[in-house]
């Protein structure tokens, strides 16, 4: 596993604006997901993400994760 539960499931609550699948989504398509995050098009021809793409689109999930943690925290009946 490349990607924390935690981290591949915000990305998709993101980009999907739905409630995650049971299990993580393919490599490939994670990957691209996470490119677009970071500026990455997807168009034909345009090849594989590189490595700043990559990079930022990182940053960026993982400051959903940790959105997502928080308002889980905030607004749970214990929080």
């Amino acid at each position: 596993m490349v990607f924390d539960p935690e981290e591949w499931q915000a990305a998709w609550i993101v980009a999907h604006r739905t409630k995650p699948p049971e299990t993580p989504t393919p490599l490939g398509q994670m990957i691209r997901l996470i490119a677009g995050f970071g500026g990455f098009l997807g168009r034909k021809g345009a090849g594989h993400p590189g490595p700043k793409a990559m990079w930022e689109g990182i940053q960026k999930v993982s400051a959903f994760a940790l959105g997502i943690a928080a308002a889980k925290q905030a607004f749970s009946p214990s929080g």
